[in-house]
């Protein structure tokens, strides 16, 4: 059996995510083809025939014979699926994909049955050997299994250590949602924005969502932070025709919190899209009641509601009451006010806050029970966005 040496594979602290994942290091050869190289040298005597890998722009990566390396050969043209060996010329290939690092062909020198078999455990050998460097060494998969919890609180600080990474650096997590539009994926245009990949990370979570990890200075301004996120948004609207929401979570001083820091980013985002839909920018920290009505049992509001309205439901008020009752509460319960910036007579105001009153028992005019009139109507509007809990 032949042993591949993944000691002998190239050394971990160059592995270093550049671009958008699809390059490891810059320079004539990439990590991915460092490894290929190790991995078909070592398989040599076994394979006994010449073989190595091209990729998808026939540029020969790997081979058995080393002074061949950067030979401009063949594409292989149209192939069959990853993992199905094929014939080409004098040579079995056999595909397989990495993602966004592009397509590779594996390829045996003859067309034998034993050259496909020796093509497909090459094709296999190497896409696996790939990814558990991918997975052991790869800062911006590391940071995403934190931030996912893909990984026990007690592997965080081992794992760091073993890749050399800070984990007492202040950080913040946004998370962009892409609303509408756009051709063009946004997780390409945030990783662009931030190029500095030791220090910054950016992966999808869903079609829809994209995190930032972005490191910070400690004591950073949240209005600086809240810039950033509207310069996000700029650019994708701007450039790219792309509508998206930005959460904020709260800014963390040690890698162990870039969860709870993510969770609270979705939340941000839900909890604005039920109380504040216009807003594109929603930060945990600032979201006031709305944060705590959010985290209410269902049950709970209900009952608060039966409560306060026990004269008569909040569904009996039509929808110029409710635009009155808005205005009213906009300008700090002044009734001068309102009526002229709703264009009618003072009387005709108190008129209508007099049906309030005998409808729900509640005076707004009153402080006390503005409030409570203003939670309650809160906590309908929750009750009927079916709020999704994280």
């Amino acid at each position: 059996m032949c042993k591949i040496d993944i000691i002998n594979l190239p050394d971990s602290s160059i592995l270093t995510n550049g671009g958008h994942g699809c390059l490891w290091r810059k320079g004539n050869k990439t990590m991915a083809n460092r490894v290929f190289q190790s991995v078909v040298f070592q398989m040599k005597d076994a394979l006994g025939r010449p073989a190595g890998v091209v990729d998808e722009n026939g540029v020969l990566v790997a081979s058995t014979d080393p002074a061949r390396l950067d030979e401009m050969g063949e594409v292989p043209g149209d192939a069959e699926s990853a993992g199905v060996p094929f014939i080409k010329g004098d040579a079995t290939y056999c595909r397989f994909p990495l993602g966004q690092r592009g397509e590779y062909f594996a390829f045996v020198q003859g067309t034998d049955a034993e050259a496909a078999n020796h093509a497909l455990l090459l094709a296999v050998a190497l896409e696996n050997i790939l990814q558990f460097h991918d997975e052991k060494y790869d800062k911006s998969n590391f940071i995403k299994n934190v931030v996912l919890e893909n990984i026990l609180p007690g592997d965080i600080y081992a794992k760091a250590r073993e890749l050399h990474f800070a984990t007492d650096v202040s950080r913040v997590v946004l998370l962009i949602r892409v609303t509408s539009g756009g051709d063009i994926s946004a997780y390409d245009i945030v990783a662009g924005l931030f190029p500095d990949k030791q220090k910054d990370f950016v992966f999808n979570v869903s079609e829809s969502d994209t995190v930032l990890v972005k490191e910070i200075k400690r004591g950073i301004d949240e209005k600086d932070i809240e810039k950033l996120a509207a310069s996000i948004i700029d650019t994708l609207s701007g450039e790219h025709y792309i509508k998206a929401v930005v959460g904020i979570g709260t800014p963390i001083g040690n890698i162990k919190d870039l969860s709870a820091s993510f969770k609270e980013a979705q939340i941000a985002l839900e909890v604005g899209k039920v109380f504040d839909t216009e807003q594109a920018i929603v930060s945990y920290n600032h979201l006031g009641i709305a944060r705590l009505i959010y985290q209410l049992p269902t049950t709970l509001c209900e009952m608060f509601l039966k409560e306060v309205f026990n004269q008569g439901s909040i569904d009996s008020l039509d929808d110029e009451t409710l635009f009155t009752i808005q205005r009213f509460f906009e300008n700090n319960l002044n009734v001068s006010e309102t009526s002229r910036g709703l264009f009618v007579h003072r009387n005709t105001l108190v008129y209508r806050l007099e049906k309030i009153k005998k409808l729900t028992g509640l005076d707004l005019r009153e402080f006390d029970d503005a409030i409570v009139f203003k939670v309650a109507l809160m906590v309908k509007k929750y009750l009927n966005s079916n709020p999704v809990k994280y």
